[in-house]
């Protein structure tokens, strides 16, 4: 009897943060720096000047067409990230605002959105022990991006919550197609 109410209590306490953790508090302090290696850590639930975007709200989102460009941060190999999404590894990775990573991802972001600075673009990366998507983010706000929205789930919570996936085999270059422009813009 006693299991069968501790394994209950653990599926509430699961519930209660998220898909994969996506709310999960683990007591980081959000920053304004970017954080350096490793970036394999538990996150803060905030990044200063972005909004946190949940697994439901980014379905919804993507559900009623012209949504958000959606921004693969993770390194490594090829591999599964969200349908329709960019894969830019690398980009939250470094020390300052003002290296070799921060003008490389100044000119994609040019690129991708023509220059339009009120695109709203989603930063995500394995899941919400991964900085490289906060620092990301904390990137595209230094750059003066104004609709940042980190989506600290990532793909982990994506898949657990049965939402379509693609395999990325390759980074975005310019050559490759980038998600069309919301209606209107």
């Amino acid at each position: 009897m006693l299991a069968a109410v501790l394994l209950g209590l653990a599926g509430v306490s699961a519930l209660a943060q998220g898909l994969a953790d996506e709310d999960r508090d683990w007591g980081v302090a959000p920053q304004s720096e970017l954080r350096p290696a490793p970036y394999a850590a538990p996150t803060p639930l905030a990044v200063p000047g972005a909004h946190t975007v949940r697994t439901d709200g980014l379905a919804r989102s993507l559900s009623e067409g012209g949504g958000p460009l959606l921004i693969d941060v993770a390194s490594g190999e090829g591999h599964v990230t969200l349908a329709g999404a960019v894969w830019w590894p690398g980009m939250g990775r470094g020390a300052n605002f003002v290296d070799a990573v921060q003008g490389e991802l100044a000119r994609r972001l040019e690129q991708a959105t023509g220059g339009d600075k009120t695109r709203p673009l989603v930063f995500f990366c394995v899941n919400s022990q991964c900085w490289l998507s906060y620092n990301a983010s904390l990137r595209a706000l230094a750059l003066g991006y104004r609709q940042v929205l980190w989506y600290r789930g990532g793909v982990a919570a994506w898949r657990e919550a049965g939402l379509p996936l693609g395999k990325v085999g390759a980074p975005w270059s310019p050559a490759l197609p980038v998600a069309p422009a919301p209606p209107g813009a």
